[in-house]
Parts: structure tokens; sequence; C-alpha cells
């Protein structure tokens, strides 16, 4: 019993002491914190009041803080304004003021305040040039030209008269035509006074505001005789929302000749640094942004409005595709192409597949025409795309390397087979020129830029606003709906989209068209869901516009490049063998059949082999061919443009004939 009890008193004892020592810890804390409230109100109780506000001496005002200088400056400026109000109190009522003289004040400013300038006057400050039109050709009948000496309906037939013939001129020019005013129907530049000429301009813009048009003037002129000028007025037809025109232009070049860069100073708005800020937001894939080199078709639009005017930064936000495409009336379709030379398929299948209106071709001040130059601008000679040259870097180029690159550029264009007339862009005048003769293919602008400075883009802006579609899209709008694929995709919560240019005819929301060739050479029915331009959601798509297309219960592994979209009515054909008339460009030996080479056919791209040949063919001769596909049935039609390529061999030359099934012997011609 007494060995129990032991333990429990030792253990007692303990819990004991241990109280004790925690009691006396809480009275200490709580004994600390008395004394240090009654240390802070006995400090409290004890402090100064706080002195008056007196004048700083003057070595005192060094050490004022800032916000005692701004309290100080504010008081000063509300005893300024004080006096200076009571001032004005006391000399209002000195003064005695007659009626007519106040009114005479008041009316003083108006009196003295400049005249508005006319519209004459303010025209020919922005656009006179000192310099007489040249003799004109003959007013065609036909063409987006037309001449007046004076636009003045003198009544409402007359002017109704007007308004008809200008919508013909609009609709010849696809959407844009050019009215000269003070020029007789023969081309004879006359002239009209100052006063006559802004009448009528008045005129001109009241026509085509009745016409759905918006007229624009670009340049005036000295006349034949002294006081005597003439006018070239555009005149734009007025677009509904979203519904623009598309011009495609493929941007060309040898490689690092900053095409991908001006690209991005001509859709964003900034100038570049130097070292590749301009070309960051094109570019798609990491690897292109370690090495600066393009290796993919890349995409970028510049929208224009009704006066030319870029929509693309005129905001403080750079706006979406859709905004862009929303509100222009132009809608330019930059494809950017790569400028290596192991990259020259998709450069070639970018030519052929994208159906360009125009080429851009970019050279290096610095570099000179070397490398792809040559078999870019051979390319578009070949697919008769009018190609305009664009030099760049002018501002790292010393004169004479320029001077050099130019008469190379020069030699280039004038060579045989392409026969172009250069034409050095300088000056508002020369962009004018460029652009109404630039259809004609004969010409060949040349502009002089820098992405760094700026110098010059401001020329090729006015220039880009000023082209027109190559093609009449409108005349094709009735055909049967033809699209030829350049690209599938998946899209989570979509499924299969596929995008390329619709060539023909009018796509609208739930049609039900072809889709082919499949594997065994047929076409199957598809259902359109949803319709895109240019990012754009759209109702329905038109002739001449790029198109994405999502389609209803299709497989993107049975979509490819190359295949169409068709109307049924076009009873589409699969076919392996074709006839061409062929142009050998450069081959070392004479072709023979079972000649094997890649044949480049709109969006189709595959090797073929030539069975039959009518004739002999060697480098610079011509003939015809029967190609029969190696791997897969394609469709192509009757006339198309082919380019076909082996090694260094290279060629150009038209679909003549295709075959459905068996085809007859090739005719010797």
């Amino acid at each position: 019993m007494n060995n129990c009890e032991a333990p429990l008193s030792i253990c007692f004892v303990s819990v004991v002491v241990n109280m004790e020592d925690t009691i006396l810890l809480i009275g200490l804390t709580v004994l600390v914190i008395v004394l240090f409230a009654v240390l802070l109100l006995f400090k409290r109780s004890n402090a100064k009041p706080t002195p008056a506000v007196r004048p700083l001496k003057r070595e005192e005002e060094s050490v004022v803080t800032p916000s005692k200088k701004r309290d100080k400056q504010e008081a000063r400026d509300r005893s300024q304004l004080k006096k200076r109000t009571n001032k004005k109190k006391k000399r209002e009522l000195a003064t005695v003021v007659e009626p007519d003289k106040v009114v005479e004040e008041i009316a003083e400013p108006f009196i003295t305040e400049k005249p508005i300038e006319t519209i004459t006057e303010s025209l020919f400050e922005q656009y006179y040039y000192d310099t007489p039109f040249d003799k004109l050709e003959p007013q065609p009948k036909g063409g987006n030209m037309e001449y007046n000496l004076r636009i003045e309906p003198q009544d409402d037939k007359e002017f109704n008269e007007y308004v008809e013939q200008m919508k013909f001129r609009i609709s010849e020019g696809v959407s844009e035509s050019i009215y000269v005013i003070g020029v007789t129907k023969d081309g004879s530049p006359e002239g009209i006074p100052k006063e006559d000429l802004g009448k009528s301009f008045d005129n001109c813009k009241k026509i085509a505001e009745s016409a759905a048009a918006v007229a624009t003037i670009l340049r005036i002129r000295d006349g034949a005789t002294k006081e005597n000028y003439s006018a070239e007025v555009i005149v734009r037809k007025v677009e509904s929302e979203g519904n623009f025109r598309e011009i495609r232009i493929a941007v060309i070049g040898n490689v690092d000749t900053g095409k991908t860069t001006l690209l991005g100073v001509l859709s964003k708005g900034g100038l570049d640094n130097g070292r590749g800020k301009a070309r960051a937001n094109i570019f798609k894939h990491k690897h292109e942004l370690d090495s600066g080199r393009t290796s993919d078709i890349g995409r970028e639009i510049v929208g224009f409005d009704n006066e030319g005017k870029i929509l693309n930064y005129t905001s403080a936000r750079a706006p979406s595709w859709n905004e862009i495409c929303e509100n222009s009336a132009k809608v330019l379709s930059f494809i950017d192409l790569a400028g290596h030379e192991k990259y020259l398929k998709t450069t070639v299948f970018g030519l052929t597949g994208n159906y360009p209106d125009y080429s851009m071709m970019m050279i290096g001040a610095n570099m000179g025409v070397i490398g792809m130059t040559k078999e870019h601008y051979h390319l578009t000679l070949a697919l008769k795309v009018p190609c305009y040259i664009v030099v760049t870097k002018i501002d790292i180029c010393p004169p004479n390397i320029l001077e050099q690159t130019l008469t190379m550029l020069k030699r280039l264009l004038k060579a045989p087979g392409s026969k172009k007339l250069p034409l050095l862009i300088n000056n508002a005048d020369d962009v004018i020129l460029a652009a109404r003769n630039f259809n004609s293919q004969r010409m060949a602008p040349i502009f002089q830029i820098s992405n760094v400075t700026g110098e010059n883009l401001d020329l090729l802006k006015m220039f880009l606003s000023l082209i027109t579609p190559q093609k009449n899209w409108l005349t094709l709008k009735e055909e049967p709906p033809l699209l030829h694929v350049d690209n599938t995709f998946s899209v989570p919560g979509v499924g299969t989209v596929v995008s390329g240019t619709l060539t023909s005819g009018e796509i609208n929301l739930n049609d039900t068209l072809q889709h082919g060739p499949n594997q065994f050479g047929t076409f199957d029915n598809v259902v359109i869901k949803g319709i895109h331009t240019n990012r754009m959601p759209v109702k329905n798509a038109r002739a001449g516009q790029s198109v994405s297309l999502a389609l209803k219960k299709v497989k993107r592994s049975a979509t490819r490049k190359g295949q169409v979209i068709i109307s049924p009515l076009l009873n589409p054909v699969a076919t392996w063998e074709f006839d061409a008339d062929i142009f050998v460009i450069t081959h070392s030996t004479t072709i023979s059949t079972s000649y094997e080479a890649v044949i480049h056919c709109g969006c189709t791209r595959q090797t073929a082999t030539i069975i039959d040949i009518a004739g002999v063919l060697r480098a610079g001769l011509r003939g015809r061919v029967r190609f029969r596909y190696k791997y897969r049935s394609e469709f192509i039609q009757k006339g198309d443009r082919i380019i076909f390529r082996e090694g260094k061999t290279k060629g150009i030359g038209n679909v003549h004939e295709v075959y459905a099934g068996n085809a007859p012997p090739l005719q010797k011609t």
C-alpha cells in the first residue's frame, strides 16, 4: 500500500509547482501591459500643442516638402485670382458702354475670322501638280474610263443619264471607275477654269451618291491653256456591311528580303526596329521565330474604306479581322510565301492554288537580284500574274549598290520573255500612272522603301488603295459553285473544316454539294453547316473570295489538299490521264516517254508520267504530251494552267483535254 502511494504524492507535488510558475508568469505579463499603458497616457498628456504656421525664411525654403510647396502655390493662385476678379468688377462698374458698341464688339470676332475656304481652293492645295496632262487615248466604249469636259446636267433627265453611265463604268471596272474632268472625248486635255472644275466635281459627287458610290479626287493638273485645269476622279461603289471586294496578292522573293516584315508594317501600322519586331506577329511556328525565315504559307489582310483609307490601325487598339472586313469596301489578302530554295514546292503551291490577282516581288537593295528571285519571277510570268516590285532596306544600302541593284532589276524586266516597262515610283503622280496601267501587264512599278524609317511607304499604300481585282468575279457569280481545297482542319466543337478559293458560283448555308474525288475516284454528297470569309462568319460566299467551310458528318481523314467542293450540276469526274500543251524552259537532254515530273495544277500536286509525246521535246521547244497520274485520280478542267518540275527541269503549259475512262490515242500536231 505504501509503495503505491509514494509515486502519486510525487506527481501531485510536481503539478502544484508547475501551476504556481504559470500563475506567476501570467501576473508578470499583465503588470508589463499595465505599465506600458500608463506610460503612453502620460506622454499624451504632456505633449506640446502644434505651433502656429509662420512664414518660412529664405534659408528654410530648401527643406520644404513637395506637398507643402503645392499647398503654398495653390494659396498664391487663389489670392491672385481673387485680385483679378475684384479688378474686373471695378472696371465693369466704371465703364459705360453704348448698345451699338456692344453689338459691334460682339460681331468683331466673326468679321476678323479667316473665311472658310471653298472646295475648289482646298482641292487645289492638296491635289494640284504643276505639270500638264499628256494627250490620252480616245475614250473607249468599254472599260472604266470616262472623259467629260464638264459635268453640268441641265435637268433630271440628263442627270439620270449621267447616273446610268456611271453605273456602267463602275461595273466595267469591278466596282471602281476613273472620271477625267476637263478632257474631251478624243483625249485632249483642254482644261476648264478653276470655278467650273469645282462645280463639275460637286456634280460628280452628287451623281456618284445617286449611283451608290463615292467620288474622290486623285490629282489636278494644268490644261492646254493658261488658267485652265483638268482633274482625275476615282469613283468607288459603296458596298454593304461585310460585302467587300477581295484582292489576293502573293508576296514572293528571295530569302531575307523583308517579305514578312513588310506585311507586319502594312497590317499592324508600326515600323520595324531592324531586328525583326514587325515580323514577330506574323510567323506561325516557333522555328520561324528562331530562324527568321518563313516555311509555311502565311496570310495577312489590309482593309480600305470607300475613300482609300486603311482601317487596320485607325483605332487605339488593333481591330480583329472580323471588324476590318465588316467596315471595309476592299480587302487585300496578302499570301506570304517562303523564299528559301528548300521550300520551293510550298511557294509553287501558294502561287497555283490561291489564284492571286497580283504578286509583290521583294528585293533587298543591299543584296541584288540573287537566289530565288529569278525563279519566282518566272513563275509569275508562267501563270500570267501581274507583278510589281518592292526594293527594301534602302536605309542601310549605299547609293552605288542601290544603283547596281536597280540596273540588274531593269535588265531582268526587259529580258526576252518578259519585256516589261520598268517605272520607278518617286511621287504620287507616278503612283496614279502605274495603277491606271498596271492591269495591262506591260508595266512593272518599282517602289523603293524602308521598313525601319518608313520612307516611301505612303506611296506603296496609295498604290494598294488604287488597284482593282484583275478578274471580274461578278460574271462568274451565276455559274454553279466550285471551290478548290487548299487546306483542311479539325476544329474542336465544329468538326472538319476545309478552306480554299471559290472560283465560281455562290455557296449558302445548308447547301448540299459534292466533295471529292476520294480514294476511289468518286464524289460524295456533303452539307455545308458553316461559312467563314477571312475569319468572319457569313451566310453565303460568292466567287472570288477565300472561304472556309464546315462540313457536316465528314471525317478529316476523308479530306486532303487538291480536292474540290463542287455543284452536282457540273457532273464532276476524276481523271487519271490528260493531254497538255507544254513549253520546256530548262532541260539538259531530250524528254521522252516514261519521264516523270511533279505536276502543279491549281491545288493539286502529284507526280505524273509522260506516256505519249507528239514530236520531240527539248529545252526551248513546245509540244503536246499525255500525262498519267501515278498515285490517285484528280479533278482538273480543260484550260487549266500547269507547272511541272523535276530537279532542274522546269516547264509550263495548259491542259488541252481530260479523259474520264480509256483515252484515245494522242493526236499528233
